[in-house]
């Protein structure tokens, strides 16, 4: 399992360059950062090497946020292979809430961050297919 950050922000301009000074501010490195937005407000995704203190920074600054789980999944860096994944789930009946793609800086491939429900199931059906989850 992953812990990933979201932050309840505010759609203005500055809002994005706050946050990440107050993070990469307190020395704690940003792995990805992903950004859903409407009118008025939006939702970051971040994970970072700190999640603890990244919180508790950003909420003393004003901010709501949330840590949460997600599930990383490794794949290929060819061509098709979030599809190939995104198949397989479908296959097992595997709902998926969101997804985005990121990098591991460990294996230096591709890594599907997602969130669903039933976490131990899909890691377990997931394993059985042959994929390596963080």
């Amino acid at each position: 399992m992953i812990q990933q950050l979201s932050i309840f922000a505010e759609n203005k301009k500055g809002t994005m360059a706050d946050i990440t000074s107050i993070v990469s501010g307190a020395g704690i490195d940003i792995y990805n950062v992903v950004t859903n937005d409407s009118a008025e407000f939006g939702i970051v995704r971040m994970l970072v090497t700190d999640t603890e203190k990244a919180t508790e920074l950003l909420k003393a600054a004003g901010y709501m946020v949330h840590i949460g789980e997600c599930l990383g999944v490794k794949i290929p860096d060819d061509v098709g292979s979030l599809n190939t994944l995104l198949k397989d789930m479908t296959a097992g009946g595997i709902n998926v809430d969101y997804i985005y793609v990121s990098y591991s800086r460990d294996s230096k491939t591709p890594l599907a961050v997602l969130h669903a429900t039933e976490y131990d199931e899909v890691e377990e059906y997931l394993e059985a297919k042959g994929y390596e989850l963080v």
